[in-house]
C-alpha cells in the first residue's frame, strides 16, 4: 500500500523551450510533458551572502554553445518581433538591438572558425542565415522600430 502512494506521488516537467534539440522552432502543441518523482527533500534555499542569492536553484542542464546560440537568436527574434516580450507579451522591434545580437553571432562565427563540432557549426550557420535574411526584409520594407 505504501508503494502505492510514492508510485503515484510525482510532478509533471514542461519543456517550454522554443526550440527543438535540433535548433528547429516548436510549436507550442508539441511541447513535451514527462512525469518524474517527487523529490524526498525540497531543496535548500540559496543563501542570501551569495552573489545570487535571488535566484531559484535548479538542476538545469549546463550551458552548451547550441544552447547558447540558440539562446542569443531568441533574443534577436524578440528583437525583431518575431516573438513577443516574455514580461509584457508585446510584439515590439528593436532593429538597432537586433542587429547587434545578429553581429555577436557573425564575430562568434568567425572566432570560433574551424574550432567547432559539425552540429554546432551546422546550428550557428543555419540561425546566422535565418536571421540575417529577416533582418534584411524587415530594412528593406521600410518597417519601423516599435511596430
Amino acid at each position: 500500500m505504501e508503494d502505492d502512494k510514492e508510485a503515484r506521488r510525482g510532478f509533471q516537467v514542461r519543456d517550454r523551450r522554443r526550440f527543438s534539440e535540433t535548433g528547429e522552432v516548436r510549436e507550442e502543441s508539441e511541447a513535451r510533458t514527462t512525469e518524474e518523482p517527487a523529490r524526498s527533500a525540497p531543496e535548500p534555499a540559496a543563501s542570501p551572502s551569495t552573489p545570487h542569492g535571488d535566484l531559484p536553484h535548479h538542476d538545469a542542464e549546463p550551458v552548451t554553445f547550441s544552447t547558447f546560440v540558440l539562446g542569443l537568436s531568441t533574443q534577436a527574434l524578440l528583437h525583431l518581433g518575431e516573438i513577443p516580450d516574455p514580461v509584457t507579451s508585446v510584439l515590439k522591434r528593436d532593429l538597432a538591438a537586433a542587429k547587434q545580437v545578429i553581429d555577436i553571432l557573425g564575430v562568434l562565427r568567425e572566432k570560433t572558425r574551424n574550432n567547432l563540432q559539425s552540429g554546432e557549426e551546422t546550428l550557428l550557420d543555419s540561425v546566422l542565415y535565418d536571421l540575417r535574411m529577416r533582418y534584411v526584409e524587415l530594412a528593406r520594407s521600410g518597417i519601423k522600430e516599435g511596430q
